[in-house]
């Protein structure tokens, strides 16, 4: 397993949206995502992710309206209220260039910058880009995810996608690599990828995962979504030992001690 000396970061989860599979409708208000956002940077968050379109199997798409009016009053108020990196969750062109504006110090797309318009105005900004494999689409991703070798073929998505981004003018030290556990891939190809999640090292990229909560934990533990607590947390401390650097999660205080735990096994320090 590989050791880096490379902090571990913890990012917290913010969806202010109606119908995200594990939190929505929660933290839609202005005041409840704030509130929540708080106490996951008092738990220990180095960053939190908001969003404002759910990306959960099939999901309907988010108007452009629609999705700035949730995100970036949250994004302007994160930064003027609280020390924290803040990351957009979107594919959307017009919503990163205002999530940037606003303050957001990444782009965390599930389509890597795929849509129309997204790799010119990610390349527009200074932002950080974290990269997701996605096979299909969030209304079909889930319906019949076939792979000869997901590993591989999630390393040749990378390798084209880091291609792309680098011929419009986007530094590749700006990027980050999630293999996108749970979008379009079986249980079968969720278990591989994080048992071979050290390969993505090859890169020498930052590898984000993002695990929290997810069918893969419930398939195997037979628990519901809001008591996925522990497998979440094996989860997550499996990633950071095969070389994940940031741990994207709805549970911010568990996954820090959890990885502080990594961080003192690692590196020695206590």
């Amino acid at each position: 397993m590989p050791v880096s000396t490379v902090p571990i970061q913890v990012m917290g989860i913010l969806n202010v949206t109606p119908d995200s599979f594990s939190d929505g409708g929660q933290f839609h208000r202005l005041d409840m995502a704030l509130r929540h956002a708080e106490a996951m940077v008092a738990a220990g968050a180095d960053w939190i992710d908001v969003g404002g379109e759910s990306t959960r199997p099939g999901a309907p798409d988010v108007a452009l309206d629609d999705e700035l009016k949730r995100v970036i009053p949250v994004i302007e108020r994160l930064r003027a209220e609280l020390n924290v990196q803040v990351s957009i969750d979107t594919s959307k062109a017009q919503v990163m260039t205002a999530a940037v504006a606003a303050g957001a110090a990444m782009i965390n797309d599930v389509r890597a910058l795929r849509e129309e318009g997204a790799l010119e105005a990610a390349a527009a900004t200074q932002a950080q880009i974290c990269l997701m494999h996605m096979q299909g689409k969030p209304r079909n991703m889930q319906d019949n995810p076939i792979y000869e070798d997901v590993v591989n073929e999630v390393k040749q998505f990378f390798e084209s996608r880091i291609r792309d981004c680098e011929r419009v003018g986007i530094e590749r030290q700006r990027l980050i690599l999630d293999p996108g556990f749970g979008f379009g891939k079986s249980m079968r190809h969720n278990y591989e990828l994080l048992q071979r999640l050290q390969a993505f090292q090859e890169f020498r990229l930052p590898v984000l995962a993002g695990i929290s909560r997810k069918s893969m934990l419930g398939h195997v533990t037979g628990r519901a979504v809001d008591e996925r607590l522990a497998a979440s947390l094996a989860a997550a401390v499996i990633a950071a030992l095969k070389g994940a650097q940031i741990i994207r999660v709805h549970d911010v205080a568990e996954t820090v001690d959890a990885l502080k735990v990594v961080t003192a096994t690692l590196t020695g320090e206590c």
